[in-house]
């Protein structure tokens, strides 16, 4: 909360990209919280004025209580410090993050995918991070599928272990947002898995058993 403080206090603005005007840092955090579908309102404030002690409230829907932020869910207190953090590093900085995801539901997760790839562009950054979220990679493959970002823009990295010893393995995305080396056991069976639903399904509709 320090980062937010301090740039609150400065008066920091930040552009949300493109042609849309400068905001204060704050809002900038506010925003993009609401874009996780975490919260509805999100502001620090001084608690008494003159004390320079400073406190986070947020309020998680348009007819919810404030609350801090202990008193809300733990994926709020998980991904703040991310967002603080890409919008306070100077442009242009390497930013490594450790499971950005841990902690969100799905929607989120997809969502910090849009959030990483936004000020990767309009702040310069390159964000290196590790994560086990299959939504998140699946933003990522259809923002590149989509053409809102190209396969050099993002690269993708398989970690594998064996014998105690780890290897990394670089993944093949295409400009349609496929990746053509898809590892073994990556996420279980999804292909497997989406198949059968569909053979069953169908056979279900035409009345024969799955």
């Amino acid at each position: 909360m320090e980062a937010v403080q301090a740039a609150t206090v400065r008066n920091e603005l930040r552009n949300l990209g493109g042609r849309r005007k400068l905001r204060p840092f704050q809002e900038m955090v506010a925003h993009w919280l609401r874009e996780l579908g975490l919260v509805e309102r999100f502001e620090v404030r001084e608690i008494a004025q003159g004390t320079q002690l400073y406190r986070a409230t947020v309020r998680t829907g348009p007819s919810s209580p404030l609350a801090t932020l202990a008193d809300v869910g733990f994926g709020l207190s998980q991904v703040l410090p991310v967002v603080v953090l890409l919008y306070y590093v100077p442009e242009r900085s390497i930013v490594l993050l450790e499971q950005p995801s841990l902690h969100l539901h799905p929607a989120a997760q997809s969502a910090l995918a849009d959030l990483m790839l936004h000020v990767a562009k309009t702040r310069q950054l390159q964000i290196a991070f590790e994560s086990h979220s299959e939504h998140l990679l699946r933003r990522l493959q259809r923002r590149v599928a989509e053409e809102r970002a190209t396969e050099e823009e993002v690269k993708l990295y398989f970690v594998s272990s064996e014998e105690g010893e780890a290897s990394l393995s670089d993944l093949r995305l295409n400009r349609w947002g496929e990746i053509e080396n898809w590892p073994d056991g990556f996420f279980g069976d999804e292909m497997g898995e989406i198949a059968a639903i569909a053979e069953a399904s169908l056979s279900r509709r035409l009345g024969h058993e799955p």
